[in-house]
């Protein structure tokens, strides 16, 4: 996992950038309804982690965006670094380009937000080296094209969220600790989201009801009981999790988290984890290591 980057003098010279692409959890998701136009409201909980990818951005005169990834599966031009690198190559002269390589850490579609904070980070990244510099918000309103998650890891601080997820209210909450856990299946964000049984009729509440309630007795995951009743390998995951500590999915999942009181006491369930499963320890925090790293880079 990826940890903040230290960005030397030389990187800066020849135009290189290394930044982190943090993960993040749904602390709770509420579904409460949804738009003429299909997608569904919800009101959640982003909390960002403090691990991640990592991408490497060397800017260059060639025009070209070229990604590389240590998974060759990630190449593609559909890859959202690449869609993100294109949305602001129009903002930017006609011979900037850059290479760009992904090492990934996070797992695929696992409710953690890889690919929105992915496109984030470039979007920060190629905001600077290609001498955009455009505002935040700008950033935000271009990443809300590529995905409903990305305007949340481009702003950098954990938040309280409505809408499809792009309406954003930062909110300072305990930095925790956390083991996330992804079993070996790939749940499909269609299918949970097209499902007749999906719960789509939560209360509305508001911040102020999140500052001051129990995250585990009041709140949940809207999605979590289809998708361990249609995935079995989530409900088998979450039933040995959840002998450690209370745990929830994040997003659709397949991804799984418990809050433990320190790092020690999850490692020591992380060394425990069942062998079709990945995991791994993670600290929340209130602001992006994004943040601190494009501020390091300047």
């Amino acid at each position: 996992m990826s940890s903040l980057p230290s960005i030397s003098n030389n990187q800066q010279h020849s135009k290189t950038l290394t930044l982190p692409a943090p993960a993040k959890l749904n602390l709770f998701l509420h579904i409460t309804g949804r738009r003429a136009d299909g997608y569904h409201l919800l009101q959640t909980l982003f909390q960002i982690l403090d691990v991640g990818d990592e991408i490497q951005f060397s800017a260059n005169q060639t025009g070209v965006i070229q990604l590389s990834c240590n998974d060759p599966n990630l190449e593609g031009n559909d890859n959202l670094i690449y869609r993100a690198a294109l949305a602001l190559k129009p903002l930017a002269a006609a011979s900037a380009g850059v290479d760009i390589f992904l090492q990934k850490n996070l797992p695929m579609g696992g409710g953690l937000g890889g690919g929105s904070s992915d496109a984030a980070t470039t979007l920060h990244a190629l905001n600077k080296l290609w001498s955009i510099n455009l505002p935040v918000a700008e950033l935000a309103a271009i990443g809300l094209k590529l995905g409903a998650d990305v305007p949340l890891f481009v702003e950098g601080y954990t938040a309280f969220a409505e809408g499809v997820g792009e309406k954003l209210q930062p909110m300072a909450i305990p930095e925790k600790t956390y083991l996330v856990v992804t079993p070996a299946c790939h749940v499909s964000t269609a299918e949970v989201f097209t499902h007749p049984d999906l719960i789509r009729n939560s209360p509305v509440i508001s911040a102020a009801d999140v500052l001051n309630s129990d995250l585990h007795k009041d709140w949940r995951n809207d999605c979590q009981s289809l998708v361990v009743r249609l995935y079995p390998l989530v409900a088998i995951t979450l039933q040995w999790l959840v002998e450690y500590a209370p745990s929830r999915m994040t997003g659709t999942g397949a991804s799984l988290f418990a809050e433990f009181p320190d790092e020690i006491s999850a490692r020591r369930a992380l060394a425990d984890l069942p062998a079709n499963c990945r995991g791994f320890v993670a600290r929340g925090v209130n602001r992006s290591p994004l943040l601190a790293a494009l501020e390091h880079a300047e």
